[in-house]
C-alpha cells in the first residue's frame, strides 16, 4: 500500500529494499496468511474464498484447501475478480520496530483485515478529538444540532 506524504518519516529511509526482501525474497511473491500470488487476478467468492489456478482448487481466506467445494450456482451468482499486489504490514502497526518477527508480506485483503481494529480505534480517536475541539471553541457538542 502506498505510504501516504505526511506518514512518509515514520518509516526508515530504506523501507522500498527492506519491503522488496520480505514480499519477494522471504514470501516469493506470496501472501504469507492466504498464499495469494503477488500481481496475479485471481477469482473469488467475496467471503475470503479462492480460487488457486496453479493447485487447480479452491481455498478459504487462510489458504487452506476447502473441503466442501462451493457449487455452480453460487460460484455463477457471486464470483469476482481481484488482481493481487503484496504488501509489506508491521504485525503490531508500529513502524519503528522494523525486524523480520514485526514485518509480514500480505495481500490487501488480508492487511486490511488485520489492520481493521487499529483503523477503528484511530477512528474512534480522531472522532472524540473533533468533538472536544467542537466544545472548546465552539460550546457543548449536542448544542450545535
Amino acid at each position: 500500500m502506498p505510504i501516504k506524504p505526511e506518514h512518509r518519516f515514520f518509516y526508515p529511509i530504506d523501507w522500498p529494499q527492506l519491503s522488496e526482501q520480505i514480499r519477494f525474497r522471504r514470501a516469493k511473491g506470496l501472501c504469507e496468511q492466504c498464499g495469494r500470488p503477488h500481481g496475479r487476478i485471481v477469482l473469488h467468492l467475496g467471503d475470503g474464498r479462492w480460487w488457486d489456478a496453479e493447485a487447480g482448487r479452491w481455498r478459504d481466506g487462510r489458504g487452506r484447501q476447502l473441503r466442501t467445494q462451493p457449487s455452480a450456482v453460487e460460484i455463477a451468482a457471486v464470483i469476482c475478480t481481484t488482481k493481487v499486489f503484496l504488501a509489506t504490514a508491521h504485525r503490531n502497526h508500529d513502524t519503528s520496530v522494523n525486524a523480520d518477527t514485526n514485518l509480514a508480506a500480505w495481500c490487501q485483503r488480508c492487511h486490511i483485515l488485520h489492520d481493521g481494529p487499529e483503523h477503528r480505534r484511530r477512528r474512534h480517536v480522531t472522532l472524540h478529538r473533533r468533538k472536544a475541539l467542537g466544545d472548546l471553541f465552539q460550546g457543548p457538542y449536542g448544542a450545535l444540532g
